[in-house]
């Protein structure tokens, strides 16, 4: 069993940034590939970010440029800079650790922000 706990949620203005943190209970983080997904009200769960054990990132088309996915193996977290918020970046964040070899994926519960003037 793993636990992934995320925290860095709130209210931040248009424009802004927050960083959003995950941190896992168990040191098989560091083979595993982490992500971060996002739902907003009466949508799908997407992709944000993806991050590889080697650090290869890719993102969703739209936040390209504006957000970035990092680890640090050392402290089994996982972490979301976002710039340049806007309200359509409103969601409950998800953080997610893809099935490796011995183990299956698991979710964080989620952290909320909200992006409002």
């Amino acid at each position: 069993q793993v636990q992934l706990v995320e925290s860095g949620g709130g209210l931040v203005q248009p424009g802004g940034s927050l960083r959003l943190s995950c941190v896992a209970s168990r040191t098989i983080f560091r083979i595993a590939t982490m992500g971060w997904y996002r739902q907003a009200p009466g949508k799908q769960r997407e992709l944000v970010a993806r991050i590889s054990t080697e650090g290869s990132t890719n993102y969703a088309d739209c936040m390209k440029g504006r957000f970035t996915i990092y680890r640090d193996n050392a402290m089994n977290t996982v972490y979301l800079q976002m710039d340049s918020l806007n309200p359509e970046d409103t969601a409950v964040y998800y953080c997610h650790m893809e099935p490796t070899a011995t183990t299956i994926g698991y979710w964080g519960q989620g952290t909320q922000f909200t992006v409002s003037s």
